[in-house]
Formats: C-alpha cells, structure tokens, sequence
C-alpha cells in the first residue's frame, strides 16, 4: 500500500473517532433534557400536591429532586429540599416561574425525605427510597 493510501485510512479513522467523541459528549445532555427538570437516573416517584408536583429521581446512590408548577408563567414562591438521613436538607427555595431545583444529594443506601412547595400547597414525602 502507498503512503497516499495510507494517510488518507488514518485521516478517516480521526474523521469517525472525532464523530463518536462529539455524539458522545451530545447524547447525554439531550437525554438528561427530556427530564422533567434536568435530573439524572430513572423516575422513582411522583409527588403530586394542589399546585405543583414533586419528581424524584435515582442513578447509583444519588438521590435528585425538582419541583413543578401545575401553573407555569406565574412567578411565585417554590421551593425543593431532599434530606438524606443522618444529613442536613439541600433546599432550593426562591420565586420562580416554573420549577424549583433540582437538587442533588448522595443518599448511598439511606432513606431520603423529599418536600416540595408552591405558593400556599405543599408535600412532603416522609422517610422514603430505604
């Protein structure tokens, strides 16, 4: 084989590695999307209250929690915490106009609590995930 020959499979084997790298580093942010608020892992549970809904979300021992209004486009107060047992609560509380969170804790093999609000409705989930 020529080396003319020979530069040109090299450079269409960068071309293909370059390609796969870049889908790569794509995929996971697009899957990560389609989330109801950009949480990592698998829908473990759905906390539904008057004003909102709480989705909770597992992968590996993280533990990722984001809070929904039933009403986007009006901003009001809202708020997400999940508390790992034995841990403080990581809380994301602000006005919003359509989601609090997420937030992320690494809960390993404890149990979790979950709370979630909306202007004046709330939930919270007791000891769950154990």
């Amino acid at each position: 084989m020529d080396s003319g020959a020979t530069r040109r499979r090299l450079a269409f084997g960068a071309a293909v590695l370059a390609v796969s790298g870049a889908l790569a580093l794509v995929a996971p942010a697009r899957a990560e999307a389609v989330t109801a608020g950009n949480c990592a892992g698998r829908e473990v549970r759905t906390l539904p209250f008057a004003t909102g809904t709480v989705h909770v979300y597992r992968q590996g021992g993280y533990v990722c929690a984001v809070t929904l209004s039933k009403d986007p486009g009006t901003e009001r107060t809202m708020s997400v915490s999940v508390q790992a047992r034995g841990n403080r609560p990581v809380v994301d509380k602000g006005r919003y106009t359509r989601r609090a969170g997420p937030v992320t804790v690494h809960a390993g093999h404890r149990c979790v609590w979950v709370k979630g609000a909306v202007a004046d409705g709330s939930v919270s989930s007791g000891w769950i995930l154990c």
